[in-house]
């Protein structure tokens, strides 16, 4: 881990050597937009993708304030205190190519994107379902009173 630290200190990208130039791109173009991106590549599978977000957790607090992406041939895991966990998960889904620098482009593009506004909506339909019922509750007394026998009388006559 101690390596992987000091690699990610000096060049924002721990990976094989292969794939380190491309990696770096990502990392450049991501500050370019205000992402300050750690990429980790890990050349094995983990049984779970748990160790991953460990590992992304540990290289966070050593470089406080970034984002770091985690990326293994079938896994990804994230850490970001920039970053909530619904955007980094939707970010993971999509850096699960096999390929290290499209994974992390992808990850960077989907951090770009903005996420569907849930809590403004959620307010939005309590706020609609609120003016709904009451309108009907309206409707139902101004009916009642339409309907009453003493407008019924004055009808027949």
């Amino acid at each position: 881990m101690d390596a992987v630290k000091a690699e990610v200190a000096a060049g924002g990208v721990s990976a094989p050597k292969s794939d380190v130039p491309g990696l770096k791109q990502v990392v450049a173009d991501a500050r370019a937009d205000g992402i300050d991106l750690k990429i980790v590549v890990v050349d094995v599978n983990p049984p779970i993708d748990t160790p991953l977000r460990d590992i992304a957790t540990v290289v966070g607090q050593a470089n406080p304030g970034s984002t770091v992406l985690v990326l293994s041939p079938s896994f990804s895991g994230t850490y970001s205190p920039t970053y909530d966990r619904v955007l980094l998960e939707a970010g993971e889904d999509l850096a699960r190519t096999g390929n290290p620098v499209q994974s992390a482009q992808n990850f960077v593009s989907q951090l770009g994107t903005p996420i569907f506004p849930w809590t403004e909506f959620t307010i939005f339909l309590t706020v609609a379902v609120f003016l709904a019922a009451l309108a009907t509750r309206i409707l139902q007394v101004v009916s009642k009173r339409s309907g009453s026998p003493e407008n019924t009388v004055l009808a027949d006559n």
